[in-house]
């Protein structure tokens, strides 16, 4: 406040009799509330329908919703602003400003159409203070002062950015002076979308098919089984390539009574129908005890406990455009395992005695195929009380996961961690559900 504004203030309060003259002396203390409004007459902002779940995947946009009742008396243009207080930036060159871009935005007021509204970085404005964090922020339609304004923000993220997280986002309403006239916060949590959940598939013991997909929710990890269909009895392995999923990127290979493997090109977004039809591979498959995919190829090992490496050639088979390059030996001694399984691109493996062992990916770009993996890392013991083990993709929101049924028929969902180096299942597990013993494959 400039000296001048100082001398009006005091000669109005004066002549308001607020701040009584006293000759000679100080003056008394004001007996009547300073003209400034106090921080309980702010006026308030409601989110409606509570925290709003927003899905970074092709789903499309999401809607946010609340109003805001600014401080009695309020009169002329308000503006409004959304701050999403993202903390934990990734690293790779994400930035305040690349974020905002990503971020795809209609805004209406007070029932208006919907028009589109622009987030914005906030690093290099010349007012920001350059030692705080970098903001993401989102300035909606100007509005005439009422007792209540309805916003309507939507919401559109592109895949990989639930990074984001849980938000509590504040609003803020200030009037033509610069005052703040409503104020609060808006929950926004940002998780992966649906179209990029994993499936996860059981075949029951008459053949059929079945696709759990994943929900993100670590309570409630897998939505309602959907049925593929039958005739799937025929095959004696069915292996996931990489991580299947809704958005079709997941494919799988299966090994008929007869050796010939098949090959399964994934479907996007349709749990009832996840595959194309099949397409044959090729003969002689039968030599090998155990498959596990790996980064979109194989890795088999023979009954002579040597493990081959296939590394992904064509993205679907052809005659003159084979699926897998030519094998490749990684090494003897796999036979000490009873199951193999793939793992975010690496392999969970449990020995005879039940003590579970981890392999990360390590040659990543098929350049060193007889080094597929590093070293392996001891997970623990006790193992051996599971009779189907799977790695499966992001279930729960993190990392990929695995998947355990106990003789009881219980199944058991590991979260992902990085330990010692390597992606493994964490200490602690939650229980899926019961009645999983009517499936004889889960994969």
């Amino acid at each position: 406040m400039t000296r001048t504004r100082k001398a009006v203030v005091v000669a109005t309060a004066l002549l308001a009799g607020a701040v009584p003259l006293v000759l000679g002396g100080a003056p008394a203390l004001a007996a009547t509330a300073p003209a400034v409004a106090s921080a309980a007459e702010v006026g308030t902002v409601v989110q409606e329908g509570g925290r709003l779940k927003v899905p970074s995947g092709t789903e499309g946009p999401v809607t946010l919703r609340f109003t805001a009742a600014p401080t009695a008396g309020t009169t002329g243009p308000l503006t409004a602003r959304v701050e999403l207080p993202v903390t934990g930036w990734p690293a790779g060159g994400m930035t305040d400003h690349r974020l905002a871009a990503m971020i795809d935005s209609t805004c209406s007021v007070a029932g208006g159409a919907f028009a589109p509204c622009a987030w914005q970085g906030t690093s290099l404005d010349e007012d920001e203070d350059e030692t705080g964090p970098a903001r993401v922020v989102l300035d909606l339609p100007v509005a005439q002062a009422a007792g209540s304004l309805a916003y309507a923000v939507t919401l559109d993220l592109p895949e990989g950015l639930e990074w984001i997280g849980a938000l509590d986002a504040p609003v803020t309403l200030k009037d033509a002076a610069g005052t703040t006239v409503a104020a609060g916060t808006v929950g926004i949590d940002v998780v992966k979308g649906s179209a990029y959940r994993p499936y996860l598939f059981g075949r029951d013991r008459d053949g059929v098919l079945w696709t759990y997909k994943g929900t993100g929710d670590a309570t409630r990890p897998l939505e309602r089984k959907v049925r593929v269909g039958g005739g799937w009895q025929q095959y004696t392995a069915i292996v996931p390539l990489d991580e299947t999923g809704s958005n079709g990127r997941g494919d799988v290979v299966a090994r008929d009574r007869d050796g010939v493997l098949w090959f399964y090109e994934g479907v996007p977004n349709n749990p009832a129908t996840p595959f194309k039809p099949r397409v044959r591979v090729g003969g002689g498959w039968n030599k090998y005890t155990a498959l596990a995919g790996r980064d979109g190829g194989l890795v088999a090992r023979d009954s002579g406990g040597v493990l081959w490496n296939y590394v992904r050639g064509a993205e679907t088979p052809a005659l003159l455009d084979p699926l897998f390059k030519p094998r490749v030996a990684v090494g003897g001694g796999w036979n000490t395992y009873d199951a193999l399984t793939s793992l975010g691109g690496g392999a969970l493996a449990r020995d005879t005695a039940g003590v579970l062992w981890t392999y990360e990916r390590d040659d990543h770009d098929g350049s060193a195929p007889a080094r597929p993996y590093k070293q392996r890392v001891k997970v623990g013991g006790g193992w051996q009380v599971y009779t189907a083990l799977a790695g499966t993709g992001d279930l729960q929101g993190g990392n990929p996961d695995a998947v355990a049924r106990d003789a009881q028929g219980q199944l058991w969902l590991y979260a992902g961690t990085y330990r010692n180096g390597a992606l493994q299942p964490a200490s602690s597990r939650t229980l899926v559900g019961g009645g999983w013993n009517t499936y004889d494959l889960i994969f």
